[in-house]
């Protein structure tokens, strides 16, 4: 697994990410690739990027979200 991160922008749109990407796809064989059509949920990890358990303080719209339809969970 590898994980692409800017400082500024957004990683989705940033041509030096895709090439990167591109790459990796074709150094580890890949027979046929699958992605979202949209952002699905917060990008950080619980337990490595913020306790297990909490919120991620960095991404408040996602607490108590549904990460497929970002809807509000009861």
């Amino acid at each position: 697994m590898r994980r692409w991160f800017l400082e500024q922008g957004d990683t989705r749109t940033d041509p030096a990410v895709a090439i990167e990407i591109l790459q990796f796809v074709r150094d580890h064989g890949a027979k046929s690739v699958a992605m979202a059509d949209r952002i699905i949920g917060c990008p950080h990890e619980e337990g490595i990027d913020y306790p297990d358990g909490q919120v991620c303080p960095q991404c408040p719209f996602w607490a108590h979200r549904d990460r497929w339809t970002a809807e509000m969970l009861q």
